[in-house]
């Protein structure tokens, strides 16, 4: 059945303020701020205000990290836009707005409720780690190398790790678990008065998620994901259109695969990673 709705508009006004904000301060597109719309509209309105809360936190985490010492990333990293549109949006929330509409309608209150809860926040754990990889690792002092191969690759290219880039998504998925603990403590803390520590796990937990859904970004990245070549700028770039203004060539990788379906299936992984590793925990 479908969550009140007080709570589904509530819910939405809510996710029409915090993509307002974001597209006023640089950190989302019109489009972007479209799918921040929908998808937190989605996870607040049918996962509730702790679900919707930790999409927050993701949202103002991924941002900082963003705009974290831009000048410096915005020569390395060329291959990205500033801002954040629909299709990144979408790549990085989608699955879990389709897990808090899942658990809404059909598994509330099901054996299946704690399970996909905890995929919920593996997903977000996941597109966390996957985030700050990436814009903590760019200010690697060493080169990044190639996952598969160990070969140097410039900084921003697909499948590129270094040892900040590991840290920083171990850090990300670690704090999306605790943040998420302690917003679980809140609201059991405000509706019965009692601490819930059983949920501890979420920590390790979400890490673990968030480092096995980044790996899995880098693997494809490294292996599988669609290359194409700026003939202008003579680089290697995921992007049709490069920041020059020139639209690239395709060289290499799967064609559909570009970079929004390898931020998908890693928040697919992070997910599946923590309802497999909860099971003993629920």
């Amino acid at each position: 059945m479908l969550p009140p709705t007080p709570q589904l508009l509530l819910g939405f006004i809510l996710a029409a303020i915090v993509g307002l904000l974001g597209w006023r301060v640089g950190a989302l597109s019109r489009s972007g701020a479209l799918g921040a719309f929908l998808i937190g509209g989605a996870v607040f309105g049918f996962g509730g205000p702790v679900w919707g809360a930790i999409l927050v936190v993701f949202f103002l985490s991924s941002s900082l990290f963003s705009f974290f010492r831009s000048a410096r990333k915005g020569d390395a990293n060329t291959t990205r836009a500033p801002r954040r549109d629909l299709s990144q949006t979408l790549a990085n929330g989608g699955l879990a707005a389709i897990l808090a509409i899942v658990v809404g309608i059909v598994t509330r209150g099901s054996p299946w409720y704690p399970t996909l809860t905890l995929a919920y926040f593996g997903a977000l754990a996941a597109a966390a780690a996957d985030t700050w990889a990436t814009e903590l690792g760019i200010l690697s002092p060493r080169p990044p190398r190639l996952l598969t191969t160990g070969v140097i690759v410039p900084a921003g290219r697909s499948g590129g790790v270094t040892a900040l880039g590991f840290i920083a998504s171990l850090a990300g998925g670690a704090f999306i678990g605790l943040s998420a603990f302690m917003l679980i403590q809140l609201a059991s803390l405000l509706t019965t008065g009692q601490w819930f520590l059983q949920d501890w796990f979420l920590l390790p937990l979400c890490t673990l998620a968030g480092f096995a859904g980044s790996l899995a970004d880098s693997l494809l990245g490294a292996l599988w994901q669609r290359q194409n070549f700026c003939t202008n700028c003579q680089t290697i770039t995921e992007q049709t259109v490069h920041t020059c203004g020139v639209h690239t060539e395709y060289r290499s990788g799967f064609a559909w695969l570009n970079n929004e379906t390898v931020n998908f299936l890693a928040t697919l992984t992070g997910a599946l990673t923590a309802a497999i590793f909860s099971l003993p925990f629920i």
